[in-house]
């Protein structure tokens, strides 16, 4: 399930927010919920977001989505009852608010970087431009999706060849395809490693596999989804 928040700019420009900034927002907003805990529990957080974007009417944008329906409605109550709200040190007036479900396909754009560490002990992403191994990509990236899934569902799933079967990086006008997004936290930052991709496709789903690729659909790709790493949206093909 997903949520659209449109913001309205008081001042007529619009500085993008820090994505931990946006992480703090979201918890913030659902601190009088039953999720109110969920930054502090030692487990996957279950939700992601997306970059900030300008949508056909000119207003920043960015999409929450997650595999839990009652967190995105929890979070859209809560923001509902707000005019405005802070993320960060600004505050935004809120223009659109707006819960959805989109249908399951068997393609997908990235619409923030996917993260993996190439080496989590060392805090060693992984980089696809300079490390050159696409099959660890697709590995890490099925054994990552795998362990979240029996996490949220409580069963074990192991998925039949690779998780997707074909490709296709989104290359910078550098010609690399790395991208380093620099987080804050506590004043304090650092960056992450990732790479956003045009394509990611499995070319045959089948139906045993439908509720896993719905799962990864909501709940993001890779590492430090909880961030605003990973998130997927799917298009037609």
């Amino acid at each position: 399930m997903r949520l659209k928040i449109s913001l309205n700019i008081e001042n007529g420009t619009f500085s993008r927010p820090n994505k931990h900034a946006v992480q703090g927002f979201i918890y913030s907003m659902l601190k009088d919920s039953e999720y109110g805990e969920r930054h502090d529990e030692p487990r996957f957080k279950f939700f992601t977001f997306s970059d900030f974007f300008i949508d056909k009417r000119g207003r920043p944008t960015f999409l929450v989505s997650s595999p839990d329906p009652d967190f995105i409605r929890a979070l859209y109550s809560a923001i509902r009852k707000r005019e405005t709200v802070y993320i960060g040190k600004e505050e935004y007036g809120i223009s659109e608010l707006k819960k959805f479900r989109l249908p399951l396909r068997k393609a997908f754009q990235t619409g923030s970087p996917v993260v993996l560490y190439r080496n989590a002990s060392k805090n060693e992403y992984f980089k696809l431009h300079q490390h050159r191994d696409l099959l660890f990509f697709l590995e890490r990236l099925k054994e990552n999706a795998e362990k979240k899934y029996s996490a949220f569902y409580g069963e074990e799933f192991t998925l039949d060849g690779q998780i997707f079967d074909r490709v296709i990086p989104k290359v910078r006008p550098n010609g690399k395809i790395d991208v380093y997004v620099r987080v804050v936290k506590n004043g304090v930052p650092f960056p992450v490693i990732g790479s956003n991709w045009e394509l990611l496709e499995k070319e045959h789903i089948k139906p045993e596999e439908r509720k896993f690729y719905r799962f990864i659909m909501d709940v993001g790709l890779g590492e430090k989804n909880s961030l605003g790493f990973g998130f997927l949206n799917p298009i037609g093909r």
